[in-house]
């Protein structure tokens, strides 16, 4: 177990959330987003899983990150094998979790200092 504080500083952690929004570095994001520990790309397209396309997921691909926490809302839903099909062809590693769960792995799996992506889905259905 490891009891020192882990340094973070100069990455992009989450900071809070709760039913209607994300909290990232301080700053409320109400709209689905991809973050890494360096970038932040806000308003990402799915405005729900039943709208989540191969095509939104190539961008995660494209990240070269070799872990994504796809985050699918309020409650655990699972996308299709087939939306999923450009990160698993990379051999990308994709955990499905509902949004908070995500939110928490991220920042645990950051501040071991893993290269790791979370893709956030807020249901605007919801």
């Amino acid at each position: 177990m490891n009891l020192h504080k882990t340094d973070t500083s100069g990455l992009l952690s989450i900071t809070g959330y709760d039913a209607h929004s994300i909290a990232v570095n301080g700053r409320n994001l109400t709209r689905s987003f991809i973050l890494t520990p360096q970038q932040l790309i806000e308003d990402w397209p799915p405005v729900s899983l039943a709208a989540l396309t191969m095509d939104h997921l190539m961008v995660l691909a494209s990240l070269n990150s070799p872990i994504v926490l796809l985050g699918t809302g309020q409650r655990q839903q699972f996308p299709s094998p087939a939306v999923l099909r450009p990160l698993l062809e990379r051999r990308i590693g994709v955990e499905v979790m509902d949004s908070f769960a995500a939110c928490r792995t991220y920042n645990i799996l950051m501040a071991e200092g893993r290269d790791v992506v979370a893709a956030i889905i807020f249901d605007q259905d919801a």
